[in-house]
């Protein structure tokens, strides 16, 4: 067995274990990692096509998902400012507390030493990467490194959407964002 396939073991099995932690309560994983991605999105990258895209399952599967934690009062939908058929979803009380339980994996990763956590981070950057590219996938990323990030005003401004951004925003996932003049070719 090569290292490559070892690595590939290992990553399939973590992910497995993370996913078995999310069968806690009256979750399963699906519903878990939908939570786990509200809670680290900014306000602009909380659209059921976002989650979707990010968990890599279809939008019909994740609003049906999304729909489920509602009623479980887990999130709450939020009508987009100025489209009333757009909609997003943040996590109410509950579902923050849920997101930000300890799990397995979290408290394994805890107990690294800060360079061994950073050496992991950025080779799993590194391959989360390659594969996106290798299957066109949209990269998601962190709002104050986005290319259309302005970090001026005070907590920052998205020349895409020409919005501000509010307390926080920056540093949560945002959807990578394609420049106007690119949608049109």
């Amino acid at each position: 067995m090569t290292s490559q396939s070892r690595i590939r073991s290992l990553i399939n099995r973590l992910a497995r274990i993370d996913a078995a932690g999310g069968w806690s309560g009256s979750l399963n994983p699906a519903q878990y990692a939908a939570l786990d991605y509200l809670a680290r999105a900014n306000r602009h990258s909380r659209a059921p096509s976002h989650v979707a895209e990010f968990l890599g399952t279809t939008r019909g599967t994740m609003s049906q998902t999304l729909k489920a934690l509602a009623r479980k009062g887990f999130v709450q939908e939020e009508p987009k400012t100025g489209d009333q058929r757009s909609i997003s979803y943040a996590l109410t009380a509950e579902g923050m507390a849920l997101a930000e339980a300890p799990s397995v994996i979290g408290t394994a990763l805890s107990g690294l030493e800060d360079r061994v956590t950073a050496a992991l981070e950025t080779a799993l950057t590194d391959i989360l990467r390659a594969a996106l590219d290798a299957r066109d996938g949209r990269a998601f990323g962190l709002c104050k490194n986005c290319r259309f990030h302005d970090a001026g005003p005070v907590h920052g401004y998205c020349t895409v959407l020409d919005l501000p951004l509010q307390h926080g925003d920056r540093d949560l996932i945002c959807v990578e964002h394609k420049a106007p003049s690119d949608d049109a070719t």
